[in-house]
Order: C-alpha cells, then structure tokens, then sequence
C-alpha cells in the first residue's frame, strides 16, 4: 500500500477532485500554502494499493496543468528609488509523494 501527497494549485484542485473520485480514489483534501510566492495550494492526502500508483500519477498529471501567471516585484537599483518590474513564472503542474505504507487500518 502508498500514501501519496499531491500538492496543487488552487485553480486545478476542482477538476483534480472529481476526476479522483471518478477514478475511484478516496482522499482528503486540505488547504495549504506554498511558502514561495505565498499562494493558495490543496493538497490531497490519497491511500491506494501500489498498482493503482501510476493510474493516480496519470490522472494529476492530466487534470492539475503548468502555466505562466505574472509576477510584480519591486527593483531597488541604489536605494534611491523603486522601480516596479514584472516577471513571469510558472505554476500549477502537482508537486506528487509517494511512500510507502507499513500498516493501515480504517477504525
């Protein structure tokens, strides 16, 4: 048996959620934050057999999608003065563990 840790983006954690439970995987889904750029993530807590790990891994891969979102960050050049600036930067996509589980028990 696996424990797998799916962290996503917040955009994507809809589309993830009905497409496990059509997979037919049980999880619990918890809302977090990425200590990055600060933003909301869901991650989702799912317990399967170890065969099943590669039709999991599948379906986040195919519902949780990287794509660039804007960035405005400050530039300070000599302390005198800011300067606004932008950067693009990638999200999304699933951050995915997989360990291993010695027992489980459902009471």
């Amino acid at each position: 048996m696996k424990l797998v840790m799916a962290i996503v983006n917040n955009d994507d954690s809809n589309r993830v959620q009905k497409a496990l439970a059509s997979g037919g995987f049980s999880a619990t889904k918890l809302a977090t934050t990425g200590g990055f750029l600060m933003s909301g993530n869901t991650t989702f807590i799912i317990g399967t057999e170890d065969e099943r790990v590669t039709a999991l891994i599948d379906i986040l891969r195919i519902h949780s999608k990287r794509r660039y979102e804007r960035l405005e960050t400050v530039n300070v050049s000599d302390g005198s003065f800011i300067a606004p600036a932008s950067t693009e930067i990638m999200v999304g996509g699933a951050t995915v563990f997989v360990m291993n589980v010695e027992r489980f028990e459902k009471i």
